[in-house]
């Protein structure tokens, strides 16, 4: 007999946009509603660019759900909502990025532990855990 445990873990999210960064940010947590309605969201914070030299300033925010979905699962979802907001592969060599929905933590598993160092990442983790 085979059993299916379908164990909710927490996930958390990035999320990041210097082009149209209100109209993309607003798609991004609509459609994340739509998957996840316990989804929780820090403050929208306005960041200077990391790595690019001529960018205007991003919009980044942070949030967190839980789900029994895979981890394959919910980057495939992230990554079809970064298309819907017309994110091409192009884009980023002239420093546009429309949307930019990363991954960061499931669970206790890091998935990118340099951008645990951003201070507007540490914001909003300390933000989503009050």
């Amino acid at each position: 007999m085979s059993y299916s445990l379908n164990i909710a873990v927490i996930y958390t999210l990035s999320i990041g946009s210097n082009e149209h960064r209100e109209e993309n940010l607003s798609l991004a947590r609509t459609r994340l509603k739509e998957w996840f309605p316990d989804i929780r969201f820090s403050t929208e914070m306005e960041t200077v660019p990391l790595y690019f030299f001529h960018s205007p300033l991003f919009s980044n925010q942070m949030a967190r759900f839980a789900s029994a979905k895979s981890a394959v699962e919910i980057t495939a979802y992230l990554k079809a909502i970064e298309r819907e907001a017309g994110r091409t592969p192009d884009e980023k060599a002239r420093e546009i990025v429309r949307l930019d929905i990363d991954l960061l933590m499931c669970d206790n598993t890091v998935y990118r532990p340099d951008d645990l160092r951003r201070d507007y990442i540490r914001r909003g983790l300390e933000e989503l855990e009050k």
